[in-house]
């Protein structure tokens, strides 16, 4: 039996593998809402590292059910978010379209390092000329949040990310009324999300440079006697057409994209850090001091770099009840 070869390996579906404009990720569609009560679909947070856990399969069709297995799991440093403002959008045929917003009065003077504000923002004020202008010919609503970094034991910076979340509703009255009482006060996840939820990770992957098409599309190499090159593509084309196709494996750049993961279960929701941090804290991290989310698998990142949660926007429609009996906090420093 002759060993089975792929000329290629790597989705074409990620094409064109362009670097991301921003190592701060940006959620382009929000699911349809289900609940009753109006809530906030996402949350941010910085990605600390990762430890594995033992849980008691709970899942029916698994064949482990009942059975302590071993699961890896990342940890998501996740202080609260402060909703600073209130954006709306009129459909039009182009789109949806920006037609207005307001701020908080109280905001952060972080925030100068991100956005050019006034002096003095009256919130009252604001709020009362979007209610009057701006509302009544409003479609859909977001809210603007931000992150408080000098919160997190782990990343290095000052300046917070502002990024923009959905609202969840029923009607864009109660919606509007639930953005009012959150605007200008502090969220925790433990309000967004719950354990056992499926949700969506977005992120900007390990950026990993300018590579070859071995390594970016796994491609075979040719024989060392091979005429110019050994670490390339047999051939680019055929005379005609006279172009190199979009999907023959070239170099370029790899990592630093954009991706989504679907439906990670949130394992754990915790407030205390030091009871998931290993010992000389989490590699290239340091030390998680506060809430935390522990998510089931792998995220697409590195530690450090701001990760979006939002609800799934395609659940699987299983229930799951996390049973965790085991966490491991030995340093993975060696590994």
């Amino acid at each position: 039996m002759p060993r089975r070869h792929a000329p290629r390996h790597g989705s074409l579906g990620y094409s064109p593998r362009k670097r991301a404009k921003s190592p701060r990720a940006r959620i382009r569609n929000w699911p349809e809402y289900e609940g009753e009560e109006p809530a906030l679909l996402g949350f941010m947070g910085y990605k600390a590292g990762m430890t594995h856990v033992f849980i008691q399969e709970a899942r029916d069709y698994s064949p482990w059910t009942g059975q302590e297995i071993m699961r890896a799991t990342t940890i998501i440093d996740i202080p609260p978010n402060i909703i600073t403002g209130i954006r709306g959008y009129k459909l039009t045929t182009y789109g949806y379209k920006s037609i207005g917003e307001c701020w908080a009065g109280d905001l952060k003077p972080d925030l100068k390092r991100l956005l050019t504000l006034p002096e003095e923002t009256d919130g009252e004020k604001s709020l009362k000329q979007f209610e009057e202008n701006v509302f009544p010919n409003v479609d859909i609503l977001r809210i603007f949040a931000h992150t408080q970094p000098r919160l997190v034991g782990g990343v290095p910076q000052k300046t917070p990310d502002l990024s923009e979340i959905g609202l969840g509703y029923s009607s864009i009255e109660e919606g509007f009324e639930f953005a009012k009482e959150l605007l200008g006060k502090e969220v925790h996840v433990r309000d967004v999300f719950k354990e056992g939820q499926q949700i969506d990770v977005l992120s900007i992957t390990k950026g990993k440079g300018f590579q070859g098409p071995v390594k970016r599309w796994g491609i075979k190499k040719l024989q060392h006697k091979s005429r110019k090159a050994v670490r390339a593509v047999g051939c680019i084309g055929p005379w005609t057409p006279s172009r190199v196709m979009w999907t023959v494996p070239r170099a370029g750049q790899m990592g630093f994209h954009q991706r989504t993961d679907f439906n990670k279960v949130i394992l754990k929701l915790g407030e205390k850090g030091e009871e998931i941090t290993p010992s000389g804290g989490f590699v290239r991290y340091g030390l998680v001091k506060g809430e935390y989310i522990m998510v089931d698998g792998s995220i697409p990142c590195p530690p450090k770099r701001l990760v979006l949660l939002r609800y799934a926007i395609r659940p699987k429609r299983i229930e799951i009840k996390p049973n965790i009996t085991y966490i491991s906090a030995e340093s993975k420093q060696g590994d």
